[in-house]
């Protein structure tokens, strides 16, 4: 029964990281949605003073490269976008890999999030099966102390 409690205290723990890993993700996912759309219809002066503006700045800092990095925080640094003018494609190119990279993440930590909940289930079936067991056992050796006090106090009686 310890090994069951302590295996359910991490299982919820596991479950509370991907929980945030999750929303996390959305919300980057969600940032990063925006700001392609935003630049791909010419809009992204009004994505630059959006929410999720913000939350690309912060994701900005998982660029690939470092020349990936500054065009990406110039971009986002400009108040309309129009003061920075470098091709859009490159800027979408570059929020497209953030994208692919956070999604290959998101993949790597659902898989083992999946890998974490298997193992707990087969843990608590086993732990389940050898719990019926030994209750089995001391209700069959219970029984049979009984069995042998009744017969000790027959041959007392007999003699």
């Amino acid at each position: 029964i310890k090994a069951m409690n302590e295996a359910r205290a991490i299982r919820e723990k596991e479950a509370t990281v991907y929980a945030k890993e999750k929303a996390e993700f959305g919300a980057n996912a969600a940032a990063l949605d925006k700001a392609v759309k935003a630049i791909e219809t010419g809009m992204a002066g009004a994505f630059l003073q959006s929410y999720s503006a913000d939350v690309l700045r912060k994701l900005a800092v998982h660029a690939s490269s470092e020349e990936d990095r500054r065009e990406l925080m110039a971009f986002l640094s400009s108040k309309s976008g129009t003061d920075y003018a470098p091709a859009s494609g490159e800027i979408v190119g570059i929020l497209k890999q953030l994208q692919d990279e956070f999604h290959a993440g998101f993949s790597e930590a659902t898989a083992t999030e999946e890998a974490a909940i298997r193992s707990y289930e087969e843990l608590m079936t086993a732990k389940k099966k050898e719990k019926e067991v030994l209750s089995q056992a001391i209700e069959t050796k219970t029984a049979r102390i009984g069995e042998l006090g009744v017969s000790i106090a027959q041959m007392k009686n007999d003699l």
